[in-house]
């Protein structure tokens, strides 16, 4: 008696029929727009394969972090030099963290671009800011965690920022609890607080998008609408094409950590300033030698601002850019003042601004 090796009736396997009665798979296939699955409309599934990729090294280097002030640093080393993988682990880390940092702001401009933050999507808009600024938050926390001389110079910075805030910023200063030192709690910020607001950001992201459905593809009449069930694609082909791109994007960065471990500076000095920080903090600089430090708040604060004016400036139907240019060039002059400040503050010698 022969076994037949043909697939049930519906060409599923045993195995995908089981599946398919427990968790109702083939409910991913609904219909999404074909312009969903190009790369400028992935960046933001890219980024979400990034996260991925933190929370599960995140949790390896957790296992060995000290997060004391007397034994951070000291445990890093050990991580870099003791710990199976440790080096390597830390530096798909590290430039895993620098990649989702760009995406995040590239799918925030391709949203931009796009039209995308018009109703019915306004709130998906903010709630995009909001993951833009745990993102932020997250990579600032774990900048310090190393506790060289660039995390102790950041820690000071944070603290000064702290002073200025006042009660706003208690949080954020040594003097919010006596019996845990500040880059305890940072890092507690930045394994726990923060990772939740990700999670609670990223559902209702996730929720609202397929709401609404992918904002329809620009076109000189196109109108903002909710698109929820319409498209020539499928959202499992949308899913593959997301972890194909996670997948290069993980081979870039384990790529990168092979060529450019992670850098670790020497155990820090308090109170000078001889480093400067991660790119994406770097545009600051030049604000902060004319301002000092309340320009870190007040800068980022305009700026968190104008974002979330966007959807309430632009309130006509049209997706097209050229019946948006006024917020368009407004929001490229931004683009390119704070790329120039980049700029200037990279060229220019480590000034002091501390104190």
């Amino acid at each position: 008696m022969s076994i037949s090796t043909h697939a049930p009736k519906g060409g599923q396997t045993p195995v995908g029929r089981w599946l398919e009665e427990r968790l109702g798979i083939s409910g991913i296939r609904y219909a999404v727009p074909e312009h969903a699955n190009s790369l400028p409309y992935l960046l933001g599934g890219i980024t979400l394969f990034g996260f991925i990729i933190l929370i599960v090294t995140g949790i390896y280097l957790a296992q060995f972090y000290n997060p004391q002030p007397t034994g951070a640093h000291d445990s890093v080393v050990y991580i870099v030099t003791g710990v199976t993988l440790g080096d390597l682990i830390r530096s798909i880390h590290f430039w895993t963290a620098q990649f989702i940092t760009l995406t995040v702001l590239l799918h925030m401009l391709r949203v931009l671009f796009t039209g995308a933050y018009k109703r019915p999507r306004e709130v998906n808009w903010y709630v995009g800011l909001g993951l833009l600024a745990v993102t932020l938050g997250l990579v600032f926390t774990g900048s310090v965690l190393k506790f060289d001389q660039e995390a102790v110079e950041a820690l000071q910075h944070n603290a000064e920022t702290a002073t200025i805030l006042g009660a706003l910023g208690a949080w954020f200063s040594a003097e919010f609890s006596r019996s845990v030192p500040l880059l305890t709690r940072l890092f507690n910020g930045h394994a726990t607080i923060l990772p939740l607001l990700f999670a609670l950001f990223i559902t209702a992201h996730v929720y609202l998008i397929k709401q609404h459905g992918i904002s329809p593809k620009f076109a000189p009449q196109a109108k903002t609408r909710p698109t929820n069930g319409e498209g020539q694609s499928r959202f499992d082909v949308h899913l593959k094409r997301m972890v194909g791109y996670g997948l290069l994007t993980f081979g870039v960065v384990l790529a990168l950590s092979l060529l450019f471990p992670a850098p670790l500076g020497q155990s820090g000095i308090v109170g000078v300033e001889l480093t400067k920080p991660w790119w994406m903090f770097l545009w600051l600089f030049p604000a902060e030698e004319l301002l000092g430090s309340k320009a870190l708040i007040v800068v980022p604060a305009i700026l968190g601002g104008l974002l979330a004016l966007v959807p309430i400036l632009d309130r006509n139907r049209y997706l097209a850019p050229k019946r948006r240019k006024t917020l368009l060039s407004g929001a490229a002059l931004i683009l390119v003042v704070i790329i120039i400040s980049g700029i200037v503050a990279a060229l220019q010698p480590v000034a002091q601004h501390l104190g």
